[in-house]
């Protein structure tokens, strides 16, 4: 019989191990579940040493596709400890092994047959996993056997997509295959990619809500913590640096020593920023608290740094301008991103409509530019995204539905687009012709960055000219895998988009 143990307990006992002379075996996975195949991988990896041990991915780092894992921590762990094979089961608080392999320095580290095939590994983390064991002195082998994916089985049997989510998927996969999407991302690599856009710092500051003041009408919060993450353009050129080497940032920002010191960090891309003096870096300031109950971040109260007109010194727009004409001939295709704070003026908008050879739109509003900042500003987009009150406040016609909303802007434009609809999918159109797809997220924790997530991924797969089911399939994936990441403290990661994908294509 197994037996749970923790991390730091499991020192000991591998101390004790090393002494007897035995040799441990380890198996990771998120074991979610386990099948006859998984028992004949625990007995064939048990025949290679002494002490099995298997750890398991703690839930809030499974990034698998929507309802996983679908049984709890303490409910995989329980059952793996009912198995005679295994000796320890243990939980894993990381995306890898980098947390179980340093404490259990296994012997040997056991994987599936399918693992051997480098081409089989989407994420690109076995081989770091093999570097891992390695330097604990550890060697790696392969069980063979039948297959049986337990993702197909769960996504079947078990109840974790809706009957809408479950008929697209059938039909979405038999018209696109894993190799065809990654052929498409994969192609993305080469491209040069220009990103244009407002540089915003997001200032989370995170607090605890004690109630109302009792000589006022405000809240009263107690301070928890505060993060500052890279919002705006910036996350969006994260997100395409993603999938491609040749990405570039174009923008202007001021001089503050630790909003520059934070896009060094975490910029790995290039950055043509002008700075100046005459200029703040958008920062935008909001309160929000934990629901213990639920992931759901609550937002209490925002702030931000905007002033009153918007304006941008003119000397400073003009090295802007100049710089983008200098370069712009240089790149495949120009994200967009106008968030309304004045940077993408009338030139701006010419220039990049003028010369860039394909143009990747996403016009925002908010509540600073409210009714302002309309898309119907643009007359050229190859490809285009919006939510429902953006695409309403274009067109507000109450006579007219969304259909026909997106019908006439996506004439005006030019182009291919998505209207981005929140838990209700989105609906794309091509050609005059709209269809929909749905959302693939059953839980949500904080939905800023969700559509900057989308709008990257719907762009990218336009770019090297996939399918525009192809696009929004992947933009709803992106925008699904942002909603559980607080704020933008880090892009969706490409080994997460892929896991996420073939999950859904499993079906």
């Amino acid at each position: 019989m197994g037996e749970f143990v923790k991390k730091e307990d499991f020192k000991e006992i591998r101390q004790n191990i090393r002494e007897c002379g035995k040799k441990v075996v380890l198996c990771h996975g998120v074991f979610d579940l386990v099948h006859v195949g998984h028992v004949e991988h625990f007995e064939k990896a048990k025949s290679y040493g002494d002490v099995l041990v298997v750890s398991i991915t703690a839930a809030q780092y499974v990034r698998k596709g929507p309802g996983r894992p679908y049984f709890d921590n303490m409910q995989r762990i329980k059952f793996l400890e009912s198995l005679k094979v295994i000796d320890y089961v243990l939980l894993s608080e990381s995306y890898t092994v980098d947390d179980i392999v340093p404490i259990v320095q296994p012997d040997i580290y056991v994987k599936g047959e399918e693992y051997k095939d480098e081409t089989n590994d989407l994420t690109g983390m076995i081989n770091s996993e093999v570097a891992l064991v390695k330097k604990y002195g550890g060697e790696v082998r392969y069980t063979g056997g039948e297959v049986f994916s337990s993702t197909k089985l769960i996504n079947n049997v078990m109840p974790v997509f809706s009957d809408e989510m479950k008929n697209f998927l059938i039909k979405f996969s038999r018209q696109h295959g894993r190799n065809e999407m990654l052929e498409y991302i994969e192609k993305f690599r080469d491209k040069k990619i220009l990103i244009v856009g407002d540089v915003i710092i997001d200032d989370y500051i995170f607090c605890k809500l004690q109630g109302l003041m009792s000589k006022n009408i405000g809240y009263s919060a107690r301070f928890v913590s505060n993060e500052k993450y890279l919002g705006g353009s910036v996350a969006i050129a994260r997100e395409v640096a993603e999938f491609s080497d040749n990405v570039t940032l174009l923008s202007i920002m001021g001089n503050e020593p630790e909003i520059h010191k934070i896009m060094e960090d975490k910029c790995e891309f290039n950055l043509d920023i002008i700075s100046t003096d005459k200029y703040q870096t958008i920062i935008k300031t909001r309160y929000v608290e934990a629901d213990e109950k639920r992931k759901l971040l609550d937002k209490i109260f925002a702030i931000n740094n905007l002033s009153d007109s918007m304006a941008i010194d003119k000397e400073e727009k003009r090295k802007f301008i100049q710089e983008l004409v200098n370069i712009i001939d240089d790149y495949d295709a120009v994200f967009l991103c106008d968030f309304g704070h004045g940077l993408i003026d009338k030139e701006v908008k010419s220039t990049v409509e003028l010369r860039a050879k394909k143009i990747v739109l996403n016009c925002q509003t908010n509540s600073s530019n409210y009714g302002l900042n309309l898309i119907t500003k643009y007359d050229k987009a190859d490809f285009f995204t919006l939510d429902e009150k953006e695409l309403h406040l274009a067109y507000s016609d109450y006579s007219q539905n969304q259909e026909e909303s997106l019908k006439k802007l996506s004439n005006r434009l030019h182009g291919s687009g998505c209207l981005t609809r929140g838990s209700r999918g989105c609906l794309y159109i091509e050609n005059n012709i709209i269809k929909e797809c749905p959302a693939f997220v059953l839980e949500v924790s904080d939905t800023i960055g969700a559509g900057d997530a989308f709008y990257s991924l719907f762009g990218m797969m336009c770019i090297v000219e996939a399918p525009i089911d192809v696009a929004a399939f992947m933009g709803n994936i992106g925008g699904a895998l942002a909603s559980n990441i607080t704020g933008n403290k880090e892009p969706v990661k490409k080994e997460d988009i892929l896991k996420y994908m073939c999950t859904l294509l499993n079906i």
